[in-house]
């Protein structure tokens, strides 16, 4: 019979491996490994903090004190976006901005974001934004609107932080420049790998 002849060469060639004949039988059928995802690295506080000096290069007491009420409501980001923006309002408003996308470790990514806001709202700004970015898993999770919380404007000596939010996902754009405007306004920021001029 063709049998025994089968098991003695495996039998044979468990030995030449190193495995015995009973741990080959015992052996699991090769599975399908699920695909592990190792988990993103994050900015320290102190990190954070010298980077935001370095990109306002200036207030160093303002800027430590909105940063670092970020940084003790919701920690330590997994990316950060240095950028510009440039919008106006008389009620209803649009604002346009573009920057850089970090992820520590990663090539940089350049990014695009626009949006428009209604409300009380007067003025118009170009300004230096520096964003905190929390929940975000990857860049193209970020290309979508994120509406504005209300009630999370936090203002001090000329440096303005407020979230945005989408699902899981946090931004918090500190903003400092000439004529730095806010307001009380219904609004959101549309992000995007390039430049639009619908700000829808």
């Amino acid at each position: 019979m063709k049998t025994p002849r089968i098991a003695r060469l495996l039998i044979v060639a468990s030995l030449l491996a190193g495995v015995s004949p009973a741990a080959l039988a015992r052996a699991p059928r090769p599975a399908t490994r699920a695909h592990s995802t190792a988990p993103m690295q994050t900015y320290s506080d102190n990190e954070v903090v010298d980077q935001a000096s370095k990109f306002f290069s200036t207030g160093a007491k303002n800027l430590s004190q909105v940063v670092g009420k970020v940084l003790k409501e919701k920690g330590r980001p997994v990316a950060i976006i240095r950028g510009e923006e440039a919008g106006g309002a008389i009620g209803i408003g649009l604002r346009y901005g573009h920057g850089e996308l970090l992820f520590k470790g990663a090539p940089v990514r350049e990014i695009y974001w626009q949006g428009p806001s209604i409300g009380f709202d007067f003025g118009a700004n170009a300004v230096k934004t520096f964003i905190l970015v929390y929940g975000l898993p990857n860049a193209a999770a970020l290309y979508q609107r994120f509406p504005g919380v209300d009630g999370s404007l936090y203002f001090v000596g000329g440096f303005g932080v407020n979230y945005l939010q989408r699902g899981s996902i946090t931004l918090a754009p500190v903003r400092f420049g000439i004529g730095w405007r806010q307001g009380i306004a219904l609004n959101y920021l549309h992000f995007s790998p390039t430049k639009r001029i619908d700000p829808f």
